[in-house]
């Protein structure tokens, strides 16, 4: 199906094309959306549940700062090339096509290195650290993963809760942080440089490991990372105490 005028419209309760700031077309088992070379002014675009193979049209949307696309036939995530220059973009849902592949970490890692601009990815907030390895880890991620055999939800739970694009909140924790009861790092403070990225991408590869095993551990294995961790302080402390002021 293609996407019309009069559908645009109609959906955006609009009187032209360039006027229309939020289009919703959920559903509508779009597969041709050029009409969007004639839409330079959408900033919330909502295409989840439809069979759309490409984003080049989207491109032309300069505006744009928020993208739903969850549920389509992207096969690719090579697409990402025409969504690299909208400098405005910050939310992507792109989960459950089949360009996520199997590996959650390196289909996250793809995307930011490709849109380093977004703050948050599938409903899941970009945090520094995962940021910095993709700009870092460039050689880890410079081949977009192939098509999977079947799609993917990266987890997320099975809702169309992007269906109102305004239900969700920039500012919500990272999953792993949260569970552990840690604040989030500060998005704001983030410098985009390589600089930036060398520094934290050891910290961040060991911080990552050790919070990902916490999580299979049990009681008993806890008390003892607790008790190394106490001793570990306890060491630190001794330490500092022993280093001379000069």
């Amino acid at each position: 199906m293609k996407l019309t005028r009069k559908l645009v419209l109609s959906r955006a309760k609009a009187s032209d094309l360039e006027s229309v700031k939020k289009l919703n077309c959920w559903g509508c088992n779009l597969t041709d959306i050029s009409i969007f070379t004639e839409i330079p002014n959408v900033e919330v675009l909502t295409l989840s549940a439809n069979n759309i193979s490409t984003l080049e049209h989207i491109g032309s949307c300069q505006n744009l700062a928020e993208l739903y696309l969850r549920r389509n036939n992207i096969q690719s995530l090579s697409e990402l090339s025409h969504l690299k220059n909208l400098t405005c973009l910050k939310v992507l849902w792109l989960a459950e096509n089949p360009c996520c592949g199997t590996d959650p970490v390196k289909y996250r890692l793809t995307v930011l290195q490709n849109l380093p601009g977004l703050q948050k990815l599938d409903n899941q907030v970009v945090t520094e650290e995962e940021l910095a390895l993709a700009l870092d880890d460039r050689e880890e991620v410079v081949t977009p993963p192939g098509p999977a055999t079947a799609s993917s939800s990266n987890g997320l739970a099975d809702a169309d809760s992007e269906y109102d694009p305004f239900s969700f909140s920039i500012g919500e924790t990272n999953k792993i942080p949260a569970q552990l009861g840690m604040k989030p790092a500060s998005r704001d403070k983030f410098s985009s440089s390589r600089e930036a990225g060398a520094s934290l991408k050891k910290k961040s590869h060991t911080l990552e490991a050790v919070l990902l095993l916490l999580k299979d551990l049990d009681v008993e294995e806890l008390k003892m990372v607790q008790c190394a961790t106490e001793n570990k302080l306890r060491a630190r402390s001794r330490q500092k105490e022993k280093v001379p002021i000069v």
